[in-house]
């Protein structure tokens, strides 16, 4: 590849793949900012490689997988994850609450399931290439993936059968026909 195409491929590779690295990175326990910073400096020390990584793509997600674990270990970034652990997605305004509770339930999995939840849906991956990545069989992986799935929507479910017992209390008990007064019968 020349250089122009290296460069050509990056930038095709970014708009296609950085709001999916991101929310990997936001699964991987970083914060919005961090996982950009992760990114960027991913994509800074890839293009400086001297020579273009064989399969790029996967070299470049087990890279900014790798970044991403080694940024959480610090103490200081770690204490700031914290405290942004309230707001591990960021509100929008088009949001409703059935997206809250699934991103609510989404954040309450384990990593493991989570990681492989967003590897699957966000980024596309098969379950072979998330074995590949985390070091996984495929089995392990498409498992981690089930189980995750299955927790979010029994979550999901709970979280609906309340806001259905909640409506029904809440809503007044009207009767069409009434027995006769006492006194009338």
């Amino acid at each position: 590849m020349t250089g122009d195409e290296h460069l050509e491929w990056f930038e095709r590779f970014y708009d296609a793949k950085a709001a999916g690295l991101i929310l990997y990175g936001r699964a991987l326990g970083l914060g919005h900012g961090e996982a950009e910073d992760v990114l960027h400096e991913t994509f800074l020390a890839v293009m400086r490689m001297p020579e273009f990584p064989r399969e790029a793509e996967h070299y470049f997600l087990r890279s900014f997988r790798n970044r991403a674990l080694n940024y959480k270990r610090t103490l200081w970034r770690r204490l700031a994850r914290e405290l942004e652990s309230g707001r591990w997605f960021e509100k929008s305004p088009e949001e409703n609450p059935a997206a809250d509770a699934a991103m609510h339930a989404l954040a309450e999995l384990p990593l493991e399931q989570r990681e492989a939840i967003v590897l699957k849906i966000w980024n596309r991956f098969t379950f072979e290439e998330i074995g590949g990545l985390l070091e996984i069989s495929p089995n392990t992986a498409a498992g981690r993936y089930r189980y995750g799935l299955q927790k979010i929507k029994s979550q999901l479910k709970g979280a609906n059968d309340e806001r259905e017992r909640n409506e029904i209390i809440g809503k007044p008990i009207r009767f069409t026909a009434s027995t006769p007064s006492v006194g009338m019968a």
